[in-house]
């Protein structure tokens, strides 16, 4: 069957990138993530926060590195990208992804965390506007970002890296203690020239 209108961003654009470095401030760093980071992102998904809104937790580092591994291999199979904040000494902040591609619609959700020490630093927001530049440069359109409406904090994140809400999907997401109304905020390309320099 014949699509009538091409592909936003082709098929194998993503693939054939190298995952890149982003620049964040105070030498903050978006990276690839390293096997290396087993024993960090095991110690992240015991954070009682961590569990409760991405409704998991990690019970070794060998699970850990079976995570990181996935997340590695999902850039080239162009399912989802994924990269480790982290600061300027190497310890791990947290992750951001863009997940659930859609590359005929250019559309991409954005997805991350942050580990307790870097809360209230701004980290999650600038991790949200560099992935957002970078994403709108290789020829998404749109991003999306949702979460629980009362996890309170991501609200902020979102609003400060120019999300706007579009409005709330009614028990559409299963968390431990059951099905929760989700905020959708989202960005279009076309207001690429308006995200934040410094969330």
């Amino acid at each position: 069957m014949a699509e009538l209108a091409p592909y936003t961003i082709t098929p194998g654009t993503l693939a054939r990138l190298a995952q890149p470095t982003l620049p964040l401030a105070d030498g903050l760093t978006m990276r690839p993530w390293r096997d290396t980071d087993a024993l960090a992102v095991q110690e992240a998904y015991a954070d009682p926060d961590i569990q409760r809104w991405h409704v998991r937790r990690v019970d070794s580092p060998d699970e850990a590195l079976g995570m990181i591994v996935n997340w590695q291999h999902a850039w080239a199979q162009e399912r989802r990208l994924e990269w480790a904040v982290a600061g300027a000494d190497g310890s791990l902040l947290g992750r951001l992804a863009l997940k659930d591609l859609e590359l005929f619609d250019g559309v991409a959700e954005i997805a991350y965390w942050t580990v307790p020490a870097a809360r209230g630093r701004g980290v999650a927001p600038r991790a949200v506007v560099a992935a957002s530049a970078w994403a709108f440069q290789v020829g998404f359109r749109r991003l999306e970002l949702e979460h629980s409406t009362l996890n309170q904090a991501s609200c902020r994140v979102a609003e400060k890296a120019g999300f706007a809400l579009e409005g709330t999907r009614r028990g559409a997401a299963r968390h431990a203690d059951g099905h929760h109304d989700m905020h959708v905020h989202a960005r279009l390309a076309d207001a690429v020239g308006a995200l934040p320099l410094e969330a």
